[in-house]
């Protein structure tokens, strides 16, 4: 059977190559997309794109091995492709998307911990402190809470976490 002048085993072939390559587009710019689609998840690039990777994949084999009518393969694949994306997003995405709780730390139980200094931190300017935590050494972008600069080495306090950047300030301890 033909549509539009190409045989539907063809459209179907095209349809899986144009989504797999927005599927690597979006893979690799995904975080732009995230705030946008946030509100709205099963309308979020990666399903749509795997709806129609499973849709067109099926539909192919479909189309290749069966004789059965093409509206009935496409209606076969498209429950079929429901099914695998449901599964997609339950078993693999809602777990990647709440992956911070599996890291063993949150950040703010990271307020309040002392660390360490290991890019010296200048006035109005980013450094890097490393925290010893109970997962591992955890290391990240910091500030001077006070606006004041802090040399590599020096042991800090963690007042506060904005947008994953530490505020510090030195520790005094009490030794």
């Amino acid at each position: 059977m033909t549509l539009f002048g190409y045989a539907i085993q063809d459209l179907y072939l095209w349809i899986l190559i144009i989504a797999a390559i927005l599927t690597v587009v979006v893979l690799l710019f995904g975080d732009l997309l995230d705030g946008i689609f946030e509100s709205v998840p099963f309308l979020h690039p990666v399903i749509v794109l795997s709806f129609f990777i499973f849709l067109s994949a099926i539909g192919y084999v479909l189309e290749w091995f069966m004789n059965w009518g093409s509206l009935v393969i496409l209606i076969v694949s498209s429950i079929l492709s429901i099914i695998f994306v449901t599964l997609l997003h339950i078993f693999v995405l809602v777990p990647i998307r709440s992956a911070e709780q599996s890291w063993g730390y949150s950040e703010e139980a990271l307020m309040g911990s002392v660390g360490t200094v290991i890019v010296s931190i200048p006035i109005d300017g980013y450094g890097e402190v490393m925290v010893q935590w109970k997962s591992g050494v955890i290391s990240k972008p910091a500030v001077s809470y006070d606006n004041e600069a802090l040399p590599q080495g020096e042991r800090v306090l963690i007042i506060e976490i904005k947008d994953g950047v530490f505020y510090v300030s030195p520790y005094e301890s009490l030794d």
